[in-house]
């Protein structure tokens, strides 16, 4: 701890003041607070302050530069009226301060969390403050909360059912038909839902008739998708005949990424150069070969079966896992204390900002700093369920003597270790710790299922889950790129081309 409170007036410190014995001239006491906090009392005696107020006196002594004296040589009187006594209490207080709350962490073995703040205040302790006379103050902090909960067996969790779904299986078919389909002039019809347009357009603000900058192309590829483009774009080209020219109004949406163009109406002129339909191939052998490493569409059905079949397992596990441990929340005690929620904050937001970055955006121009104080809080809700759901968990392992047997972890950390890439430089001692936490919450997770009663009931209709699972299961094999276009579609598309926001 490098300062007792933020206030406290920071002075370099020449050389380390000699510590007093541990325990000499001060007197601890403890009582908790709410919210896992921790109010320590501390009693210092007289002889001590003056030791303090000694050692300040010597280290800026030796630190100040006065004309006419030589470094470390101004007498204590020329000091005190050069700099004034204020300064020198000051820093004898912040060194007072750091070095009895170390004692008193040891002595009283407190597991502290941040930094700990004096209850009155830096200013008002410092008033109080003289040196040769006994100082009394109280530091409140965080410290380590102890969960404990109030059953461990015997819990009841209700979960809905996920099973496997024949028809997803089609969709997966159709979806990489889609995918490998060959573009077909069209001349006879106007364009319609997908179909892919080339087009010329201009773009313009309507509020003040102002250009779009780079709003504008003399020969661009539209999918015609809803969610392609901004809204009302791609629906004003639909019907529209080859050769045609058409004024399409849209609006940019309010989250736009893009300052300058969020929310402003625009209006675009858009000629519809030629247009193409899509053809599939048939759903044959030779399709399961190109969308596929499999020889024959039966082969590639089975293959499909198999994956979604396996999903609809792994999420109808992972739901049983939530619902427990949902129940055995329910019955943790705990005070979360505040320094453990902002950490979680922050590491939810540093995740967020990984997974923009994976996508190629900028992370540093879209973080702006109203962005960050509104993500810290619309975190909170899931950072506090995910600390009380790691504690519940601890809580269990304490309560049950749930441990990792040694065996296993040597046994999963050589798995694992195979697994990684040679080029990978991962700390043993991190990876030893990660495998561990894996290993311990299968351990409880199973020991939940086997001590409590779990019922099954039907999914609520329009879920949109089974759309989500095996998204990947039938994305063909020679199509590397097609996972990136779809996550381009997703992303802010710098404007001016009117692409989805």
């Amino acid at each position: 701890m490098s300062s007792a409170a933020s206030s406290a007036p920071a002075v370099a410190q020449a050389s380390a003041p000699a510590p007093a014995k541990p325990g000499a001239g001060l007197t601890v006491s403890t009582s908790p607070r709410p919210g896992s906090r921790l109010a320590v009392a501390l009693a210092v005696e007289a002889e001590r302050c003056q030791a303090s107020y000694n050692r300040a006196l010597d280290q800026l002594s030796r630190s100040v530069r006065l004309p006419g004296f030589r470094q470390g040589k101004v007498p204590r009187a020329v000091l005190l009226q050069q700099i004034g006594p204020q300064r020198v209490r000051a820093t004898a207080l912040e060194e007072l301060v750091d070095a009895v709350f170390r004692e008193a962490v040891e002595q009283e073995k407190i597991a502290v969390l941040g930094r700990p703040v004096l209850e009155d205040g830096f200013e008002a302790v410092l008033e109080r403050f003289e040196p040769g006379a006994a100082l009394s103050f109280t530091l409140e902090l965080d410290v380590e909360p102890t969960p404990t909960l109030r059953a461990t067996r015997g819990l009841q969790a209700e979960v809905e059912t996920v099973a496997y779904d024949p028809a997803r299986l089609e969709e997966l078919l159709e979806q990489s038909r889609r995918q490998l389909a060959s573009l077909v002039p069209v001349e006879d019809r106007p364009a319609a839902s997908g179909d892919v347009a080339r087009i010329a357009f201009t773009g313009t603000y309507v509020d003040d008739g102002s250009a779009i900058e780079g709003g504008s192309s003399e020969g661009m590829e539209v999918e015609l998708e809803e969610g392609r483009m901004i809204p009302g774009f791609v629906e004003g080209i639909l019907g529209m005949a080859s050769g045609e020219t058409r004024t399409v109004s849209c609006r940019f949406p309010e989250s736009y990424p893009q300052a300058d163009a969020a929310g402003r109406e625009a209006s675009f002129a858009i000629t519809l150069l030629d247009l193409k339909a899509q053809e599939l191939p048939a759903l044959d052998d030779a399709f399961a070969q190109q969308a596929s490493d499999k020889a024959t569409l039966a082969e590639l059905r089975a293959d499909l079966e198999s994956r979604l079949r396996e999903e609809a397992e792994r999420r109808q596990r992972s739901a049983r896992h939530d619902a427990l441990l949902a129940a055995l929340v329910e019955q943790l005690e705990v005070d979360l204390p505040e320094t453990l929620i902002n950490e979680e904050i922050r590491a939810l937001i540093e995740q967020t900002a990984g997974q923009i970055a994976q996508q190629g955006m900028d992370v540093k121009k879209l973080f702006t700093p109203d962005l960050v104080r509104s993500l810290m809080d619309t975190s909170r809700p899931e950072a506090e369920n995910r600390l009380r759901r790691n504690m519940a968990l601890r809580a269990l392992a304490s309560a049950e003597s749930i441990a990792v047997d040694d065996q296993a972890l040597e046994a999963r950390i050589r798995e694992v270790s195979r697994d990684l890439n040679e080029r990978s430089r991962v700390d043993p001692a991190r990876l030893r710790a990660a495998v561990a936490d894996d290993l311990l919450r299968e351990a409880l997770l199973t020991w939940l299922e086997e001590n409590s009663s779990i019922s099954e009931k039907a999914p609520a209709e329009g879920t949109g889950e089974e759309a989500e699972a095996g998204a990947e299961a039938a994305r063909p094999a020679d199509r590397e790129g097609s996972a990136a276009a779809e996550v381009k579609a997703e992303e802010p598309a710098t404007p001016p081309q009117p692409a989805a926001g």
